[in-house]
């Protein structure tokens, strides 16, 4: 036997026995945080009574608060506009019976999931056994929505996406922009767009000299000593989370919040969600109002006065209608996020409610080649106990084998001697969305399969690591025997591709007065975490439509 499979076996070993020690403590955890429903539902509930009246007209609805909502109500409402905005979730604003707004990644309860009674966490499994929980049916946080082929994570609430992402805030390489979107100015996103919505979005970059010594970032200096050794570049990434926060939190001196591991289902205090930022300006317009657990059905042209007609259910936070409504707009913007938008889209054109939408609608759907493994490092190499669940850093091996490497935290509070990461590759295939008569639902025709570019690409960064390294892939994360994550998405891009299933600005073609504003006109993947891109394009698209369509 050779030193090196010794080594893997030594390190596995060790790694094994970690897992174990603290797979009761985090299992138990999270069987004690699923007992009740939060305190916040009632203040959620009536929280509503605010909300938009039945038979209401208003000069804009948008439908959705996250990237693509939020800037575009700032925005309108910076421009004189009055805007009413339509969230399916609930506003994130209240504290839970344990006084926090957010429930914690190891005690998930009816705030975690969207309307599902178990839990359904990316990674799913410790040593091969799942630790899935049963939970309250709630309006939770986070949806976890299964297609054939692929299951798709999305912020549910007031700020969407920006609720659960880790924040990872990242401009694409100029040179890879055409290929995302080829019809867009490139010197106009990178001198004008790119620089707004970095602004707007409060990015910065980690202090690469406390970062040297923090212990919650002991794993991404392992993750960067591998990947340096293996001849990969290593990158610092920019994120929205509140550095100097993050160090009082390093410090002791403040309540943790992504130091302990706050992430997966909202983070209490230190990331500054669009709640804080783009949310928190239009709001203070006085121009900008928002209704929360109401739910979009059908927008059509109104029969009279012209703009449109929606129907909307308001629900409870145990999913119920509790009421139904119809509104009228002058301007409705779909800014649902790629599902939610090109869902409704989809059908709103089989049912004949939008018959003349563009059949490129539902189409060029793509998972941002998204990926994840993890790797056993030898007992010499431990990723530390505490670790922050902000990622600062990547392997970045995009040109030469179409893969960019997140070294994401794993933060179980014990010691598992593993490396995590979550790759976006450059997956050429894109999926398509149907309207299904016989269900009366929306199927996506995406492909487990085709995750397998994406794992070959993964694999040009971590087959040569793991043989540098003597090390091995971890097979105990996603199930029993199973190396890679390839069943999910946290980025979903495309199904209404700009300049094909609408203008280059996101005007739907056939319908006046009608936008998307989302990550639906992004075509399958934007090279890097998207959020940044889905902000500065509509902040582009934005601009346009006030000066053209609005005239100010």
């Amino acid at each position: 036997m050779s030193d090196a499979t010794q080594n893997d076996e030594r390190s596995q070993g060790v790694s094994r026995r970690g897992f174990v020690a603290g797979t009761g403590a985090v299992l138990g955890a999270a069987a004690i945080g699923g007992l009740g429903l939060p305190a916040q539902a009632s203040a959620a509930e009536a929280a509503t009574a605010a909300s938009i009246d039945n038979g209401a007209r208003v000069p804009v609805l948008i439908i959705g608060t996250g990237y693509g909502g939020s800037v575009t109500a700032l925005r309108l409402a910076q421009a004189g506009v009055d805007v009413h905005m339509v969230e399916m979730g609930m506003a994130w604003d209240t504290p839970g019976s344990d006084g926090k707004i957010f429930a914690h990644t190891t005690k998930p309860d009816g705030r975690s999931f969207w309307l599902r009674t178990k839990t359904k966490q990316p990674l799913s499994n410790f040593l091969g056994f799942p630790i899935d929980q049963d939970i309250p049916k709630y309006t939770g946080i986070l949806d976890a929505e299964e297609f054939s082929g692929i299951t798709v994570y999305q912020g549910r609430g007031v700020g969407g996406g920006s609720l659960v992402n880790g924040g990872m805030a990242v401009t694409p390489k100029r040179e890879n922009f055409s290929s995302v979107l080829p019809s867009v100015d490139v010197d106009e996103m990178y001198n004008t767009y790119y620089p707004r919505a970095n602004a707007g979005l409060g990015v910065t970059n980690v202090d690469q000299r406390w970062w040297e010594s923090a212990n919650c970032y002991q794993y991404a200096r392992v993750g960067r000593k591998h990947a340096e050794r293996s001849g990969f570049p290593f990158v610092f990434v920019p994120n929205v989370y509140d550095w100097e926060y993050m160090k009082a939190e390093e410090a002791g001196t403040v309540p943790k919040s992504a130091v302990a591991g706050e992430i997966l289902y909202g983070n209490n205090y230190g990331k500054k969600s669009l709640q804080k930022t783009y949310i928190a300006q239009a709001k203070a317009t006085g121009k900008v109002t928002i209704s929360t657990l109401h739910k979009v059905t059908s927008v059509s042209p109104a029969a009279s006065g012209g703009g449109y007609t929606v129907a909307i259910d308001q629900i409870n936070t145990s999913g119920d209608t509790v009421a139904t409504k119809t509104v009228t707009a002058d301007r409705v913007f779909f800014a649902a996020g790629s599902v939610g938008t090109t869902k409704l889209l989809v059908r709103l054109k089989a049912t004949g409610a939008l018959p003349n939408l563009s059949s490129e609608v539902g189409k060029g759907w793509g998972e941002n080649g998204n990926v994840m493994c993890g790797r056993a490092n030898h007992m010499w190499d431990a990723t530390g106990k505490v670790q922050s669940s902000i990622p600062t850093a990547g392997i970045d091996n995009w040109a030469a084998g179409g893969a960019f490497a997140e070294v994401a935290p794993l933060p179980t509070g014990i010691e598992t001697y593993a490396s995590f990461y979550l790759s976006i590759t450059k997956n050429p295939h894109r999926a398509e969305f149907t309207y299904n008569a016989a269900t009366g639902k929306v199927d996506l025709n995406w492909q487990t399969a085709w995750k397998q570019d994406s794992i070959n690409m993964a694999k040009s960064i971590f087959d040569k690591i793991n043989k540098k390294e003597g090390t091995i892939y971890r097979t105990d994360l996603f199930g029993t025997y199973k190396i890679w994550g390839d069943h999910l998405t946290y980025h979903p891009l495309g199904g209404v591709v700009l300049n094909k299933a609408t203008d280059n600005y996101g005007r739907l073609n056939g319908y006046q007065g009608l936008y998307v504003m989302d990550g639906s006109l992004i075509p399958g993947n934007a090279t890097v975490n998207p959020f940044v891109t889905i902000t500065a394009l509509a902040e582009r698209n934005i601009d346009k439509i006030i000066t053209a369509d609005l005239g100010r």
